[in-house]
């Protein structure tokens, strides 16, 4: 039984070798420098010349040698083979019987891989050798040490050679056989360095000492042969090989072994130690250690085989059963449950509800939620909603907007035809959002994916199509939907807004007041006044806030006008020739522009009465109120021909003549003496030509066009600053408050309309696009790869379980 230890493993190793196994199996591994002999130590064992020889490093390949003892029966069988030695390679089906046949493959094989440069390469060869005169061994010679290259071998081979060997004896359940010359110094040993660094104990390592025969007369190797010098616990032994000459001269084995034998009876120092030295000797020991470490292994192999029973389990229960690829029912049942769980997969990777939720990046829902949180509320945020505008542009909408005519007020014009281009640079930052969170859901799709799914590549690519072709096709409505939300925000512009009204309100009161100079005190209106002392204009002007925009439930600008425009008409039918006369006299001032305005300005300073009371308490800075009707309707009145005003002030006088004979009548309305200049700035100045309706619209185009004011009078008066800056501050709060609405309602439209949409239907679309009978057998066509994988895992188990009960059956009683 201990002989079929060895034949045991030799079928295993020769079975996991094919399979790759990883089932250290119990060998010896012969190691030694280069030229030590090793290659002789191993065909005295044989009996016979196989091995390559030369010059320089001849093994480049480690060789894995399995002898085999087969006896000889006593009586011939006719059906047996006329010889009785062969060998066998596991890489070719072929009996060897011509030996040296053997040695032309073993080079054959080794340029083969290792190719012609001399170097070294890992892949063993495989030889399984016969013979009735061997014992059952397996043994594994390795290249020899080297220092140096030689010829064209490479730099590192000596780096290649130790990380070869120390791959070998580093395993636990290797035999080293370290072949060291008698003639060189123990100590210089490389052989042993190794096999120490590895086995520092000296447990599983016998010292083979080799070409005694040529130490210098007067030393032997007693003592190291004795473990005195270098104590192993197998001990060493000594051989004599042939030398040079011998193998020349084709000298036997048989009388190879005879002079070994003489020598060591004959020597004075190893005659009484010869029974335990010599080539014979070494084999017996070598079967008999190996037959021991196979009974010692026994024990950890069969565990390990357990563990590599459940593992080669494991990986071959991952790639699925192939029996039920022939029934319909059980195909139609297993695409069910894959769909169902990728369906499933894809709504918890949105919702964030997936076990194997990654902690090193976002994925899933997370992305789709920073896209809304931070790439899209960041790309809105950094739009500013009048970069683009020129206070040449908006001057230019503003006097477009009103035609040929004068304007009292900002057109309302105006601000349409600026705003909506603004709330249009919304529109590309929203479609940019739909695009990423497609994006982001075709990436999760293609990360819906398991073990079970991968075997097959088909219904995994069929489902990924049938969840991208929804995903494209929600992709047009929601894009064309958030593009129809910023339609819907410029198709009607709600100044009704309250945030709108305050904020625009807010705005021009701080960015207007501080830059505009303060106006000259009004003068007094000569209109009737009441009991406190002021008129009646003005105590209607004080019984509002002091604010640009009174309520909304108060006297508005346009009905205070007509109130105004009312009792003018009544004053006029009574004193028509006054106010003729002074329409005369305000027009013939108008054309004397720098010296009138002073004596204007002198007359209203003396002709105010001391005794009234001053409208802003103070008389120097006028309120925020009067500032902005001042500059809609003039310095000092509405209109920009005030007659209205002079026949006003007229009918004042006329019912006062008892009391106020005194005062001068002071024409009172905005200033136009610096009218001519407007008009030579104005519309028709120069040369000027219309080229077309569309230069109306090119805001950035108008310098090639007609411009709003010639070249050498590109400033702005101050009523065209304060519009300007009004418009831009209307524009700014409007803006706002539509880029809210849309950060708000686009998430909002995505998320209903792509991706909750998408997560409820991706079920039933995989149901009714895949769940064909007919299309079974494709989808669940296996990857070559994987069958091919799945039958190399299930040999490897087959192989591991014949193992593990051929261990089981093993005698392990020692001999």
């Amino acid at each position: 039984m201990d002989q079929d230890l060895i034949k045991l493993v030799n079928r295993l190793q020769d079975t996991f070798s094919n399979l790759g196994g990883e089932l250290d199996m119990p060998q010896l591994v012969v190691v030694g420098s280069q030229s030590a002999g090793k290659s002789s130590v191993l065909e005295t064992i044989v009996g016979r010349d196989f091995l390559p020889r030369g010059q320089g490093i001849v093994t480049r390949r480690p060789l894995v040698l399995q002898l085999i003892h087969t006896p000889i029966p006593a009586e011939p069988s006719p059906n047996a083979p006329p010889y009785t030695e062969w060998a066998q390679f596991l890489h070719i089906d072929k009996r060897f019987t011509d030996f040296n046949e053997i040695r032309k493959e073993i080079e054959q094989e080794t340029f083969r891989v290792a190719g012609q440069n001399k170097g070294v390469s890992k892949l063993p060869i495989s030889l399984r050798i016969y013979s009735p005169d061997v014992l059952d061994l397996t043994l594994v010679d390795l290249p020899g040490l080297t220092k140096i290259p030689v010829g064209d071998q490479p730099s590192d081979i000596e780096r290649q050679i130790r990380n070869l060997i120390l791959d070998y004896i580093s395993k636990p359940n290797s035999v080293i056989l370290s072949v060291s010359p008698a003639n060189v110094d123990l100590a210089n040993s490389e052989s042993l360095k190794l096999a120490r660094q590895v086995d520092p104990q000296g447990r599983r390592t016998i010292g083979v000492l080799t070409k005694l025969d040529l130490m210098d007369a007067g030393t032997n190797a007693l003592d190291i042969l004795t473990g005195r010098i270098y104590p192993l616990k197998l001990g060493f032994i000594g051989v004599v090989n042939r030398s040079q000459q011998d193998i020349n001269s084709e000298k036997s084995m048989s009388d190879a072994l005879e002079s070994e034998n003489e020598f060591f009876r004959g020597h004075p120092a190893y005659r009484n130690i010869s029974h335990k030295n010599g080539t014979k000797y070494l084999a017996k020991t070598l079967n008999q250690v190996l037959m021991n470490h196979i009974r010692e292994k026994l024990p950890d192999m069969k565990a390990r085989l357990n563990t590599l029973m459940g593992q080669a389990q494991q990986e071959l229960n991952s790639f699925g059963d192939s029996a039920i690829f022939g029934d319909k029912n059980q195909q139609g049942s297993l695409i069910l449950r894959l769909m169902t769980q990728f369906a499933r997969d894809f709504v918890a990777s949105i919702e964030g509800t997936r076990i194997d939720i990654s902690t090193k990046e976002l994925s899933g829902g997370a992305r789709i939620y920073y896209i809304f949180n931070d790439v899209f509320g960041q790309a809105l945020a950094s739009i500013d909603a009048t970069h683009n505008l020129e206070s040449q542009d908006i001057r230019t909408a503003i006097r477009n907007s009103t035609g040929p005519r004068p304007s009292l007020f900002v057109p309302e014009i105006a601000f349409d035809l600026l705003v909506k281009p603004q709330i249009g640079l919304l529109e590309a930052p929203s479609l940019r959002c739909v695009e990423l969170v497609y994006e982001e859901l075709v990436k999760i799709c293609h990360n819906c994916t398991n073990a079970e799914l991968e075997r097959f590549p088909r219904l995994h690519a069929q489902l990924i199509e049938v969840v991208s072709e929804l995903l494209r096709e929600r992709l047009g409505p929601t894009s064309e939907y958030a593009q129809s939300l910023i339609e819907i925000q410029a198709a009607y512009i709600n100044t009704n807004h309250p945030a709108f009204i305050s904020g625009s309100a807010l705005t021009a009161q701080q960015n207007n007041i501080p830059q505009r100079p303060p106006a000259p005190p009004r003068p007094t209106s000569t209109e009737p006044t009441t009991t406190n002392g002021l008129s009646l204009e003005e105590e209607d002007e004080t019984s509002s806030e002091d604010s640009i925009f009174p309520p909304r439930d108060s006297r508005s600008v346009s009905s205070t006008v007509h109130d105004r425009s009312r009792s003018s008409i009544s004053a006029s039918t009574t004193t028509p020739s006054i106010a003729v006369g002074t329409v005369d006299k305000h027009t013939s001032r108008s054309r004397h522009s720098s010296q009138n305005q002073t004596q204007t300005q002198n007359a209203r300073d003396s002709h105010r009465p001391q005794s009234g009371p001053v409208p802003n308490g103070s008389g120097s800075s006028p309120t925020a109120r009067e500032t902005f009707l001042n500059y809609f309707f003039g310095q000092n009145g509405p209109g920009p021909i005030s007659g209205s005003s002079v026949e006003r002030s007229q009918h004042a006088v006329g019912a006062h003549a008892g009391g106020q004979n005194t005062i001068s009548i002071v024409p009172v309305g905005r200033d136009v003496s610096g009218a001519e200049t407007v008009l030579s700035q104005g519309l028709m100045a120069g040369k000027r030509g219309i080229d077309g309706n569309s230069a109306a619209y090119d805001m950035k185009s108008l310098g090639k066009h007609i411009e709003a004011v010639s070249v050498e009078g590109t400033h702005m008066t101050p009523r065209e600053e304060m519009e300007t800056s009004l418009i831009r501050s209307l524009i700014a709060s409007y803006f706002n408050i539509v880029r809210q609405s849309i950060q708000d309602l686009i998430p909002k439209a995505i998320m209903h309309l792509l991706v909750n949409h998408t997560s409820q239907h991706v079920q039933n679309r995989l149901v009714s696009s895949l769940y064909k009978p007919e299309l079974f057998a494709d989808m669940l066509n296996e990857d070559e790869a994987l069958v091919a994988e799945r039958a190399r895992v299930k040999a490897l188990l087959d192989a591991y379980k014949e193992a593990f009960k051929i261990l089981s059956d093993v005698n392990l009683k020692s001999t």
